[in-house]
């Protein structure tokens, strides 16, 4: 497809990515999804005193939550390509540790605003990056259960059930930050 868009041969592409089929992949990673991903994040968290209250916070990361959404959304031809491809660099030690050091600069970009609404007490005092961990665990969740739907319609096994994109992310928001329980078994 790169080529085709290139207007030059499936092989010619090669030349400038030697290593082959997976260093195209992890530099299409890196610059499409991960830079992405960052830009998604510090938009997200524009203003430190924001995350100082419960209410505060929760606006913020609903922000996040909304904005990751709607970002694969705008991407979805990007998304695909990597849910499709991005198995084949797990049998690759070199290309595995690559991808951690990427998703590792995410997490730790994701760690911050947590760590902040934490120590404001706006968030439970809880280890920061397994909230990290759980909040785009969550949201790919949603991603992949879309892709799914949108890739077979006719399923009804993948089909989310949230309507929108807004939904999906008032969703997401409401079991992270309310939990499961109804307010008066709290």
């Amino acid at each position: 497809e790169i080529a085709e868009r290139a207007e030059f041969g499936k092989g010619t592409i090669y030349n400038y990515f030697p290593d082959g089929k997976e260093a195209l992949f992890l530099t299409l990673l890196a610059e499409l999804v991960i830079g992405g991903l960052h830009t998604v994040i510090t938009s997200s968290f524009p203003d430190p005193d924001e995350l100082t209250t419960p209410a505060g916070a929760r606006t913020a990361f609903r922000r996040f939550i909304d904005s990751m959404i709607q970002r694969h959304h705008s991407d979805d031809d990007v998304l695909l390509m990597f849910m499709k491809e991005g198995h084949r660099t797990d049998f690759d030690q070199d290309n595995m540790a690559v991808l951690a050091e990427h998703f590792n600069g995410v997490f730790d970009a994701l760690v911050v605003p947590i760590e902040q609404a934490i120590a404001s007490g706006a968030l439970r005092p809880i280890p920061a990056r397994p909230v990290a961990h759980l909040l785009m665990g969550n949201i790919r969740g949603y991603l992949m259960s879309e892709l799914d739907a949108r890739c077979d319609p006719s399923t009804t096994v993948h089909k989310a059930p949230y309507g929108t994109p807004d939904a999906a992310a008032d969703f997401i928001t409401t079991v992270l930050f309310d939990g499961l329980l109804a307010p008066d078994a709290a």
